[in-house]
């Protein structure tokens, strides 16, 4: 039996371990979006952009009346394709590029996502990142074999209510370990 079937990972947080290094990796919390034997794509949580989500509307040129979500942070999804924006949210709406993840979540890269947003009535527990993370056909399994990542059920606690500087412990905290207090190389038993 393939570790994909006995543990599909689709709507889980990797967590990163001490030993991946390179940014925007590096202390990154990633939700998995998608994960199956063609390979795996998330978006990182916890790694903050230079922009914030009125930056985004301004460039679309729509307006934003609500000062609290123009100042909501986009955040650096991953390194792939950075200038496409990503909407993960809890309600599934009715959007037009819409995407499923599991009964809890979804993703939506469509403008008419941003529409709603603006004119408050999107979905009431939202963020935004630009770019994505991706693994190939089996990668992400021998990341996991090689220790590169802990892995747990996302959180909406720590996705919504935890501030951005805490995600990589919080949730590292949900398997009940202390990130900090790991070793930065890793070993097999």
């Amino acid at each position: 039996m393939s570790i994909l079937k006995a543990q599909p990972l689709t709507g889980h947080f990797l967590i990163a371990m001490p030993s991946v290094a390179e940014p925007p990796l590096c202390r990154g919390v990633a939700f998995l979006c998608q994960h199956d034997e063609d390979g795996a794509v998330g978006l990182l949580v916890n790694q903050l952009s230079e922009y914030r989500l009125g930056d985004v509307l301004a460039q679309m040129k729509l307006s934003c009346d609500n000062p609290e979500l123009a100042d909501a942070p986009v955040l650096i999804g991953g390194p792939v394709q950075q200038e496409r924006g990503f909407v993960l949210h809890r309600e599934p709406g009715h959007w037009e590029s819409s995407y499923r993840i599991n009964a809890d979540w979804s993703v939506t890269t469509s403008r008419d996502i941003l529409v709603a947003m603006a004119a408050g009535e999107g979905p009431h527990q939202a963020l935004m990142a630009l770019g994505y993370v991706g693994w190939s056909a089996g990668q992400l399994e021998r990341e996991l074999m090689d220790n590169a990542w802990l892995t747990v059920e996302a959180s909406e606690r720590v996705m919504f209510h935890t501030p951005l500087e805490e995600r990589w412990s919080a949730a590292a905290g949900l398997v009940g370990v202390d990130p900090l207090q790991l070793p930065d190389y890793a070993g097999h038993a």
